[in-house]
């Protein structure tokens, strides 16, 4: 028997491409909770059409480019989940690996335009129940890599699955979104 890697809140999980649930294929998760009550993450890689503007239009201008609204999962995808980046200690971070965490988007936008150096806004996120997750990375949908905060405001987001995994090295770097050609 093979032993499960560990996954904890700041890792990526990296859709691999067996993946075929649509919601994730080819997608990008920080995992921001993981513990007995199942997981929370937000897809990362996934910019939408609708500019922040029209959403939160006082967080707009803290919003790091592209400042549209990122779909951050099919949970719940009316609510927002707020991701900073920030040098030292901020009040409005609750942080998931060094000097990027989930945002308290109550804090006055200006006080956050402020703290922060980069904002990222995600309408919904992935969740998993108890074991779902752990049953999916045993069935090998997901690889489990540690996150870098410049993941979650990478410039180019459709290129960040590839990205991620070409800097693993190794097997990785020949990943494709067709598994019947690996």
């Amino acid at each position: 028997m093979t032993s499960m890697p560990h996954v904890s809140p700041g890792h990526l999980l990296v859709a691999t491409p067996e993946l075929e649930d649509p919601n994730f294929a080819r997608s990008v998760v920080l995992l921001l909770a993981h513990g007995d009550e199942g997981s929370l993450g937000v897809v990362v890689n996934r910019p939408g059409e609708l500019p922040v503007t029209e959403v939160l239009p006082g967080l707009a201008p803290a919003v790091s480019e592209p400042a549209t609204m990122f779909a951050g999962g099919p949970v719940q995808p009316d609510g927002v989940i707020g991701l900073g980046r920030a040098e030292g200690e901020v009040s409005s971070l609750n942080l998931v690996i060094p000097g990027l965490g989930v945002v308290d988007l109550d804090q006055d936008s200006e006080v956050l335009a402020g703290e922060l150096s980069d904002l990222r806004l995600f309408a919904g996120h992935a969740g998993w129940t108890p074991g779902q997750l752990e049953a999916e990375l045993e069935q090998g949908g997901w690889f489990i890599v540690e996150a870098r905060s410049g993941d979650v405001f990478c410039s180019l987001p459709d290129q960040l699955w590839t990205r991620v995994l070409r800097r693993q090295g190794g097997l990785f770097t020949t990943a494709t979104a067709d598994p019947s050609s690996n």
